[in-house]
């Protein structure tokens, strides 16, 4: 014999009361502000480098526009930069920041080190051994590693925020490797073709368990002019 429908949306039988899950789940992947980062060089995973006032000011952004949604969970990378971003989205929304190891920035060998384009490490000989596999790339952890670790957090937060919203406040080459990977795209990629500005949202929406649409809004659109060009993610 067929549950009969519950009036609240669930459905019964006898004294069983299954209620009806929601199925529409978002994880949003946000990068962090701007650094404070005067010498202008990559700092990647190196400690220390916190928002600038402006930096603070573009949380304060996402913060807002992320104000009415139904967010449970904000989950940010463990650097100072991604902590400090999602600090003001977890105080509007009375949550403590959980900490992911898996959406860390991206391993690069030339940390530290000034890597403009015709600038600093770049010009120098001795480094061109570490720049033969843009594919890889060579010189940082490979693009598929990133994918997978990127993945298996996102899955994470859809399971723990089913039904709701997440926010991952993590990188700008993770997350656009995270959607290209999405997207079912070739991970291998000019860096300046990334659509993934300073506190970006990179919004990823499932239904059950298929994605089903990935959207990308800028909160800070009006506040990149004032960003320095500066080496960083």
């Amino acid at each position: 014999m067929a549950p009969e429908s519950a009036p609240d949306g669930g459905s019964s039988e006898g004294d069983l009361i299954v209620m009806a899950e929601p199925s529409r789940t978002v994880v949003h992947l946000l990068r962090h502000g701007e650094v404070y980062n005067p010498e202008g060089v990559l700092y990647g995973r190196l400690p220390g480098y916190v928002l600038s006032d402006l930096g603070h000011e573009m949380a304060q952004r996402a913060a807002d526009a992320l104000r009415d949604h139904d967010v449970t969970h904000v989950i940010a990378s463990p650097m100072e930069r991604a902590q400090q971003t999602a600090n003001p989205i977890a105080g509007v929304h009375g949550l403590a920041i959980e900490t992911e190891p898996l959406i860390i920035e991206a391993d690069n060998i030339f940390e530290g080190q000034k890597v403009s384009v015709g600038d600093g490490v770049l010009k120098q000989p001795r480094t061109w051994r570490h720049l033969w596999n843009p594919l890889r790339p060579s010189w940082g952890e490979p693009y598929d590693e990133v994918a997978a670790r990127m993945g298996a957090a996102i899955d994470s937060a859809r399971g723990l925020a089913r039904g709701h919203e997440a926010v991952l406040v993590s990188h700008q080459l993770p997350i656009w490797i995270a959607r290209l990977a999405a997207e079912k795209r070739r991970l291998w990629h000019d860096p300046r073709s990334r659509q993934c500005s300073l506190a970006s949202l990179t919004s990823l929406t499932f239904d059950e368990d298929a994605l089903v649409a990935i959207t990308y809004t800028e909160p800070s659109r009006d506040l990149l002019g004032r960003a320095s060009k500066v080496a960083g993610a």
